[in-house]
């Protein structure tokens, strides 16, 4: 069941978050930043899981520590030579990475899941073209999906069912 709520998904009561990023993800950006400013030690794992691993995009990264659950959607391009950036979010991407995500929430039994406007800021998406496959690959789970479609910093959400 989706509920799309305004606020800032940092205060959210949900059990995980998911969010995109690229495969070699510096996390200075957007809702990504803010994870790694709460929990260096989650870039610094991602970092070398990165370098040793190579993941690619439609891949979903899963870390855990101080009570939370991070789901690292791979949403974006990106390479990983010297200097290269993180590139552009595809649908393709998305769908293959929500596919993934509803999987793994089922398996772990997740109790609930926030996410943000996934892969429209740095990802470079639009939100009517990503909303359409949220809804369509977890709109049938059976527990609260948090969906933040209005970011309003520093604001407490309304969450219904948590």
């Amino acid at each position: 069941m989706i509920h799309e709520v305004s606020g800032d998904i940092l205060f959210t009561k949900a059990q995980a978050i998911a969010h995109g990023i690229s495969p070699n993800d510096s996390f200075d950006q957007g809702l990504a930043r803010a994870l790694r400013e709460r929990w260096p030690i989650m870039h610094k794992d991602y970092r070398h899981f990165a370098h040793q691993k190579h993941p690619k995009p439609g891949d979903l990264w899963e870390w855990g520590g101080f009570g939370v659950r991070i789901f690292n959607l791979i949403t974006q391009d990106g390479g990983f030579e010297h200097g290269d950036k993180p590139g552009r979010a595809t649908l393709s991407h998305v769908e293959h990475c929500l596919k993934t995500l509803h999987k793994k929430l089922i398996e772990d039994e997740i109790t609930s899941v926030a996410l943000p406007r996934l892969a429209t800021g740095v990802g470079g998406l639009e939100w009517e073209d990503v909303r359409p496959l949220v809804f369509k690959h977890l709109g049938d789970l059976a527990i609260p999906v948090v969906l933040y479609s209005t970011y309003h910093p520093g604001e407490r959400p309304q969450e219904p069912g948590l």
